[in-house]
């Protein structure tokens, strides 16, 4: 950010100059446009704190290019658009794009959808970098916020075995242990695909256990979802998207730095009996 700010000559005031979040408006804007160039395929993060350009992004230098904007990215990059595409059906419905021509409702809720599927990005990108030691507390913390295992503790101590692709081990689907849940998880980049699926329905027999919960950083398969559908046995799939999505909606590994209150008049008030 002290590059950045050095070559597009910022003063001191614009350098510090804040958001009601607390946040400089710079690094603001840094995460922003460094978020926007991965999901445009032109940077990549190789390892925790590292950024690099890929060979897109070689090629988008070399055109030389005056500016570089959101719709410039829209057009040139179908991941971009797929990751901005989710939006309130007010706006897909509007005959206009235009920013003038959606209320500030709309573009609070178009803000927010943004905020979320970047979030969603970077804890994933974030997990990833981690330990497998560190995934493994991941998923128990987890499944403990949800109301499985009863304590951290025991939870812990039911999972606590630890293999080369992540964990595996039971625990309890409620608090009284009337039953138990076998899980399994995997750091994985590719695909997991039926076989490895199958193979887990497989070892829920040999411990005649009858729920499952298999958790990969990656995603599965359509064979693996349309497979978990046809057995009698209930396994539950979460891939990476999931996984991110489940923390934030129970607070874990994330925080809010932010709310807004939006009110209206209300009329009951102003009605006379």
């Amino acid at each position: 950010m002290e590059h950045i700010a050095s070559v597009l000559k910022l003063s001191d005031d614009d350098v510090r100059e804040k958001l009601p979040t607390g946040e400089t408006r710079l690094k603001h804007r840094v995460y922003w446009a460094r978020t926007y160039l991965k999901k445009a395929g032109l940077l990549t993060v190789p390892e925790r704190g590292t950024l690099q350009i890929t060979q897109e992004g070689l090629k988008l230098l070399g055109e030389n290019p005056s500016s570089l904007t959101r719709n410039d990215l829209k057009n040139r990059s179908p991941e971009f658009r797929a990751f901005i595409a989710p939006r309130s059906k007010s706006e897909q419905d509007m005959k206009s794009p235009d920013r003038g021509e959606r209320t500030p409702e709309e573009l609070i809720e178009e803000g927010y959808i943004d905020l979320y599927q970047a979030l969603v990005t970077d804890l994933l990108d974030r997990i990833k970098s981690e330990t497998p030691q560190f995934f493994e507390g991941l998923v128990v913390d987890l499944l403990v916020k949800m109301g499985y295992g009863g304590s951290r503790k025991d939870a812990g101590q039911a999972i606590g075995r630890s293999g080369d692709e992540g964990i595996d081990g039971i625990i309890k689907e409620d608090k009284l242990g009337l039953d138990v849940i076998y899980i399994q998880a995997k750091r994985w980049e590719n695909t997991v695909g039926r076989p490895v699926v199958q193979a887990f329905a497989g070892s829920l027999e040999g411990v005649r256990a009858k729920r499952g919960i298999l958790i990969t950083t990656s995603q599965f398969s359509t064979e693996a979802h349309d497979y978990v559908k046809k057995i009698e046995k209930k396994i539950v799939l979460i891939d990476g998207e999931m996984l991110t999505k489940l923390m934030i909606d129970h607070n874990l590994g994330v925080s809010t730095v932010a709310s807004y209150d939006i009110k209206k008049i209300d009329t009951d008030y102003f009605v006379e009996e």
